[in-house]
């Protein structure tokens, strides 16, 4: 029944940290349970990873909304549905367009529109299509037409809340998303302060003679099946290939590695031989060529046009990336040891900073786009700390500035402060470390093996690139590597010098 779930990442919106949420359902005996953030993915793979731990199965998907609004809710049925909802939120949300009322005909998802605001005949659904009722609403149901057709009707009751604090919180959010003071913040900008959960005995009880809404919305839940793999037991989901062929990738590394000792080594010993011999046995081991060819095609481009650039990291440990141009750094002279690097035992992935010039940056992460296929920039969460909050609070509650102010000193006694301060430190302290905005990774960006929809809908932020919902911590989770590449302001200057240098 609980179709409509809402996590903190229901940006300004939500109050509950995914694994509260799954802990709410475990106390109420909650089996089945869909997270439907508000335009938002953040929490999806991270809610597929905790469910198991609380005994609850896990449906994922979206509450398709504008502003405040609920247009309809599409839960996935498995990866390809999940894309497919991915892919249609990041469309709208990279052009800036509203939501139609009417979802597109999705293939692998379901499509459930709220009861209250349904327009249209039930007859014209399609099979994938529902109407999704809440508890409140069964009186105003026992009157309307729609409750001749028991087939399109589910139970969606949904839940953003536990107890009042966190309506009274979700309230302040609103506000302070909509810039407005609490005391004028619209009541069509506000959840509703039933939208809980409750024990499915209780549920039952309510539902009465209605009892069908409860078992379409089972067997709505049931027929999603989403699993994913985490942690570093699954292969990478990086690409698989840099040339579309293993074979080729491997034939490919070990011809640059050989060209590279000419290069590096005119007169290579057998150290420099067994130990190049010894690396790429175990970066083909670990199925890293590919990772190595990446790097390597971003560092050739690099060259070709001029730019300096610096890799780093514990990559810098590695001979074949030193034979590769990656770095400039020589393992054998500095006694460097690859197993810091990579080895068969270790389970982190490997790490390459590369550092660029500010000036020369940008296009080569242009370039990165364009040469590869299903490249996106790594997205973070901005959340709310102690300073920002109490004055986003402040402003709420109608404060003047110099009270703000006095309440952003951390030094502050709490008994020395009137109700409404007492109030702004009260809710400031729970709100904060709430994600507030999404933004983006300093430097990381991903190269993906599949559509990164099948993981994470897309932002678009200013520098006009694709950007996922989750951070690096997911990423890695899930088997993403991301590619560092950084601005090293000491790179620009080194630049400027030598054409000053050129021109005079």
């Amino acid at each position: 029944m609980y179709l409509n779930c809402h996590s903190y990442y229901s940006l300004r919106y939500g109050t509950l940290t995914p694994e509260e949420l799954l802990q709410l359902a475990d106390r109420c005996e909650v089996q089945d349970l869909a997270l439907t953030d508000v335009n938002n993915t953040s929490a999806c793979m991270d809610f597929l990873r905790l469910a198991p731990k609380y005994k609850v199965r896990p449906v994922v998907g979206i509450d398709f909304r504008n502003g405040a609004q609920q247009c309809y809710v599409g839960l996935a049925k498995n990866q390809d549905g999940f894309a497919e909802l991915a892919e249609h939120l990041s469309t709208h949300a990279h052009t800036d367009t509203p939501f139609e009322e009417r979802a597109p005909r999705f293939r692998n998802a379901f499509v459930i529109y709220p009861f209250h605001t349904f327009k249209g005949h039930p007859e014209a659904l399609a099979s994938h299509e529902f109407i999704g009722v809440r508890l409140k609403d069964l009186d105003r149901l026992r009157f309307s037409p729609i409750r001749h057709h028991q087939k399109r009707l589910v139970l969606m009751q949904t839940v953003t809340f536990r107890t009042k604090k966190d309506f009274n919180a979700h309230r302040l959010l609103r506000a302070i998303d909509n810039n407005t003071l609490l005391s004028k913040l619209p009541k069509s900008e506000e959840g509703d302060p039933c939208d809980c959960m409750w024990t499915a005995p209780a549920t039952r009880r309510l539902l009465n003679e209605y009892d069908f809404l409860w078992k379409h919305a089972q067997t709505l839940l049931r027929a999603c099946d989403f699993t994913m793999r985490f942690g570093a037991d699954q292969p990478h989901r990086n690409l698989h290939t840099y040339s579309g062929s293993t074979k080729q990738d491997v034939k490919l590394i070990r011809k640059l590695a050989h060209e590279g000792l000419a290069y590096r080594y005119p007169e290579p010993g057998l150290e420099i031989l067994e130990r190049m011999d010894k690396e790429l046995t175990i970066i083909e081991e670990k199925d890293f060529v590919s990772y190595f060819l990446i790097n390597w095609d971003i560092t050739s481009y690099a060259r070709s046009k001029g730019y300096f650039y610096v890799g780093r990291g514990s990559g810098a440990n590695s001979i074949i990336a030193y034979l590769l141009r990656i770095t400039d750094v020589d393992p054998i002279e500095l006694d460097l040891y690859f197993e810091r690097f990579i080895n068969l035992y270790r389970q982190n992935p490997p790490d390459f900073d590369i550092d660029f010039s500010w000036t020369d940056r940008d296009d080569v992460t242009r370039y990165i786009f364009e040469r590869f296929p299903h490249v996106t920039l790594l997205g973070a969460y901005v959340t709310f700390q102690y300073k920002a909050v109490v004055r986003e609070l402040g402003k709420v509650f109608g404060l003047p500035k110099h009270e703000i102010d006095k309440l952003s000193d951390a030094q502050l006694r709490y008994d020395d402060l009137d109700h409404l301060g007492r109030l702004v430190l009260q809710y400031g302290a729970l709100i904060q470390d709430f994600p507030n905005y999404l933004g983006i990774h300093a430097a990381g960006i991903l190269i993906s093996q599949e559509a990164i929809h099948r993981y994470s809908a897309t932002f678009l932020p200013p520098k006009g690139y694709p950007t996922t919902h989750f951070d690096m911590v997911v990423a890695e989770d899930i088997g993403l590597y991301k590619f560092d590449i950084l601005t090293q302001r000491g790179l620009s200057k080194i630049k400027d010098t030598l054409e000053v240098v050129r021109y005079n």
